[in-house]
């Protein structure tokens, strides 16, 4: 049998899900299909040559808008690929609850072959052929970063929109994940690292739930390994590691590191930020291979690189309790279906990563509102706090310690607002899971994440006209 492209992997995984549950037909057939996709191929003089660059961007559901999804910079990056991608965000933002449309753009470059000012030129004539075409405004399509993008890209692309549309009000809206001196939002960048540590969180506080994949204890019980160590990998290592988490592995190109006792992840960013690499890290156990620490032991392995990195001819291999999925398809229909029947359960991408478009949600909202999170409440909540603390010691003899009276008057400001928000929201996602797994009788998380995503995306289309 030849084996499923990563396009091919999500239609599987949706035609599992619309079998057990009762939807609309021709409705499951809209669902499955992307509504557009350019692909543009434009000229840049490099030094003194021209090279001729190739990219494209995917909207797959218009059924709200904008439409939201990330823009990744690779030289591997193909048609196919972006159009799952797209599929992936229109099921990601339903189980949400983020009122955006599923979509996702590629180029193909190598960001590492060229200087800053070259990649710039690149970025900022991608960004203009997508505008001229409105497949890039606040309004209709609203890209953010992805592999090999960050928020360098996101400004350049903002400052192309500018000199488009200089009478849009709204520009700072055209994209998200940008410099929060330019409409930016605090904690975008560690968004999705820090909503897979809420899935997992919400995941460990169901003890029905932990009982299936024998996992015993408390999230900061379990030893972890995480493979990739870029913008997800490290930002879910971190949130993991600084509530308590054990993180024994750490699985990269360049080598790969393995302590039973459990890794410091701020020692290791720090070691990485002057080095550039894991390679050479002294305080753990360094391999050469990545099989070596991914295959390992372990109770809670986190894929949080690229697609299929868990497919049919290694799923054998795999020794974890529990997999949850930081990045995008890194587990295949059949290694799926493979790991179920074994009984290792699978928190799925299009639940588990979404924290970056939930908080690319709120900057989006930011921009469009044109006021800070919490810059109306802020003092208010202050002085509330203030006049409680005067009440209760006004009516006990003894007074209130330093740190309970700073706790009570203290104000939320963006970064309080911003992440009180992605763990409400990762909650709520994660018992509307729950209750459609039960409701439909089904086997898999990921089976029931598609679940409450498609009807979702069924009742929409079913009240607005197909």
């Amino acid at each position: 049998m030849i084996k499923p492209t990563f396009v091919q992997n999500v239609n599987l995984m949706v035609n599992s899900a619309i079998k057990q549950i009762n939807i609309d037909l021709d409705i499951a057939t809209i669902i499955k299909s992307c509504r557009s996709v350019i692909q543009c191929e434009f000229p840049i003089k490099i030094g003194d040559q021209i090279e001729v660059f190739k990219g494209w961007r995917a909207i797959h559901s218009t059924h709200r808008l904008p439409a939201k999804g990330g823009l990744r910079f690779s030289s591997n990056v193909t048609q196919e690929e972006v159009e799952a991608l797209a599929a992936l965000m229109t099921f990601k933002c339903a189980i949400v609850d983020v009122p955006f449309g599923g979509a996702k753009g590629g180029l193909m470059v190598d960001p590492k072959k060229y200087k800053t000012e070259d990649l710039e030129k690149i970025t900022k004539k991608f960004a203009r052929e997508m505008i001229r075409r409105g497949f890039l405004s606040p309004a209709r399509d609203v890209p953010a970063p992805d592999i090999g993008t960050s928020s360098r890209e996101m400004a350049w692309i903002l400052d192309a929109y500018k000199s488009l549309k200089p009478d849009d009000i709204n520009h700072a809206a055209c994209v998200t994940g940008k410099p929060v001196d330019h409409g930016g939002i605090k904690g975008r960048l560690e968004a999705t690292g820090r909503g897979v540590y809420q899935a997992l969180k919400v995941f460990f506080r169901h003890s029905e739930e932990l009982k299936k994949t024998n996992l015993v204890g408390k999230l900061s019980d379990q030893k972890i390994i995480i493979q990739g160590f870029g913008n997800v990998g490290l930002n879910t290592a971190l949130a993991l590691f600084e509530n308590g988490a054990k993180i024994i592995g750490i699985v990269e190109k360049d080598g790969c590191l393995f302590n039973k006792k459990g890794l410091d992840i701020t020692n290791i960013i720090e070691w990485v930020n002057q080095n550039n690499s894991l390679y050479n890290y002294p305080k753990a156990t360094v391999y050469k291979k990545s099989d070596k620490v991914f295959y390992m032991p372990c109770d809670i392995l986190i894929p949080a690189a690229v697609e299929s990195v868990i497919a049919k001819n290694n799923v054998h291999k795999i020794q974890a309790k529990l997999i949850c999925e930081a990045a995008n398809g890194p587990v295949t229909f059949r290694a799926d279906q493979i790991l179920n029947k074994k009984g290792i359960a699978v928190i799925p991408d299009i639940y588990a990563n979404a924290g970056g478009v939930v908080v690319s949600y709120f900057e989006w909202i930011r921009n469009i509102s044109h006021i800070r999170m919490g810059r109306m409440s802020k003092q208010y909540e202050e002085n509330r706090g203030e006049q409680i603390v005067q009440a209760i010691n006004s009516i006990s003899k003894k007074k209130l310690p330093k740190n309970i009276v700073e706790k009570i008057i203290h104000g939320a400001n963006e970064d309080d607002i911003v992440a009180s928000g992605l763990e409400d929201t990762m909650k709520n996602a994660f018992q509307e899971i729950l209750h459609a797994k039960n409701f439909f009788r089904l086997d898999t998380y990921r089976t029931a994440a598609y679940a409450v995503a498609i009807k979702k995306l069924e009742k929409s289309y079913l009240d607005l006209g197909i």
